[in-house]
């Protein structure tokens, strides 16, 4: 038997699928392979190398420069009434040169706002993977809406099919005349048609559901979940109060404010003198005949401080402080609007969330209550006490009480996510 041939593509694609599609998995999925955090982690590896590219400042630099120049005219001079060149034909240089930084205003803003850029990068990264995690819980639940409406449809086709047979036996033995089954027919035609908008619904919300996961457009995606546990994890305790601390956004406005106090001081700094040392060894060779060049070494050296103080630039400077203190009076601006929307933003989710609770009650007792008509009436249509038209009305109230149900549970799994997130419950 010849062996199977496996593409390394397809084996890779294979490796990536999800076997057990729980909510938990998948969004751990998502943050594995959504585009959006990893281009996050990236951008704090590129944070990373920025800052260390800065704080290298602060070690000594040594700098090479070599130069071999040939004169075709020779500078000359009159000195004592006879005119002197000076130089000769071919000169080479190479200058070693070392400095060291003792203070500078832009290697101190690097070292001392270091923790604080890397913490940036890194809570820009946890508000991405928070949002991813929103968003592809409740494309979750959605599509598991449509797939539980597609099987509330597929078993009304199952009844309204057994009512069509016993409306069309019925008829035909006479006990009853041409217009139960064609109620029958209309009914069926009808709940057909409303899988199939149904099924199709639910080919869309899958691919929105795999694209926010950059899931194999091609790969099976199978949802797990069990009904009675996500009904128990649709509460949540509603007399907590927000914490502003736990918001990403309250975070990323510390982080914020502190860079901007870090930039006002930078600003300040710019009266404070630039103060370095340097040392530098040159080797030079003069020599008029290139071949013999480097025969001889006429070496100098050197060391010193220098000390680089801007006297006066106009108001540059104290314009450039004014618009650091504007801007750091700004980000306290920042915080207070970002308090007031918090705490509008939990009001309406705990709002929406009691409601949807309240309404999933409310229509969870319309299903038992349903379910209990339809069987009741289906059972006194055929001892020939009730017409067929109130079956099909209680079919109709039982499907519709189904599919209400489930609409109610997703809702109030939807909404307690916002009230999670109005929370800061999620951390990454």
């Amino acid at each position: 038997m010849a062996a199977a041939f496996v593409t390394p593509a397809f084996s890779q694609q294979q490796d990536s699928l999800l076997q057990n599609a729980t909510l938990e998995n998948v969004v751990q999925y998502a943050l594995t392979h959504q585009p959006t955090v990893q281009q996050s982690l990236i951008d704090e590896q590129i944070t990373e190398r920025q800052i260390k590219g800065k704080l290298a400042d602060w070690f000594p630099q040594l700098n090479l420069n070599y130069t071999v120049q040939h004169n075709f005219q020779i500078p000359q001079s009159v000195i004592g009434g006879q005119v002197i060149r000076l130089g000769v034909e071919n000169t080479s240089t190479a200058a070693l040169g070392l400095t060291q930084t003792i203070f500078n205003r832009d290697v101190l803003l690097a070292s001392r706002s270091a923790k604080d850029v890397r913490a940036q990068a890194r809570q820009n990264t946890s508000s991405n993977k928070i949002n991813i995690t929103v968003d592809v819980s409740k494309a979750f639940y959605d599509v598991l809406l449509t797939q539980e409406q597609t099987r509330v449809l597929e078993g009304d086709i199952v009844r309204l099919e057994r009512s069509l047979k016993d409306a069309t036996n019925q008829y035909k033995a006479g006990i009853t005349d041409k217009t139960d089954y064609k109620r029958a027919t209309i009914a069926l035609n009808n709940s057909k048609a409303q899988k199939k908008q149904s099924e199709e619904l639910y080919k869309a919300r899958l691919v929105y559901l795999k694209g926010l996961m950059n899931y194999p457009e091609t790969g099976q995606l199978t949802l797990a979940y069990d009904s009675a546990r996500m009904e128990q994890e649709a509460f949540i305790d509603t007399v907590q109060n927000t914490n502003l601390q736990n918001r990403i956004e309250y975070q990323m406005l510390q982080t914020q404010k502190r860079l901007q106090e870090a930039n006002l001081k930078y600003a300040k700094w710019s009266f404070l003198p630039n103060l370095s040392l340097f040392g530098n060894y040159n080797f030079s060779y003069l020599n008029n005949q290139f071949s013999k060049l480097y025969s001889n070494n006429l070496p100098n050296s050197n060391a010193g401080l220098t000390l680089a103080f801007p006297i006066f630039q106009g108001t540059k400077r104290v314009q450039e402080i004014r618009q650091a203190e504007l801007e750091l009076k700004r980000v306290d601006y920042d915080l207070i609007a970002l308090k007031n929307n918090v705490n509008s933003e939990y009001s309406a989710a705990l709002a929406t969330y009691k409601s949807n609770l309240n309404t999933f009650y409310v229509l969870k007792e319309n299903l038992d209550l349903a379910q209990d008509v339809y069987n009741t009436i289906q059972l006194q249509y055929k001892s020939g006490v009730k017409t067929y038209l109130e079956v099909i009305n209680a079919e109709t109230d039982l499907r519709t009480a189904r599919i209400n149900y489930t609409n109610a549970l997703y809702n109030v799994l939807s909404a307690k996510i916002d009230v999670q997130k109005a929370l800061g419950q999620f951390q990454y």
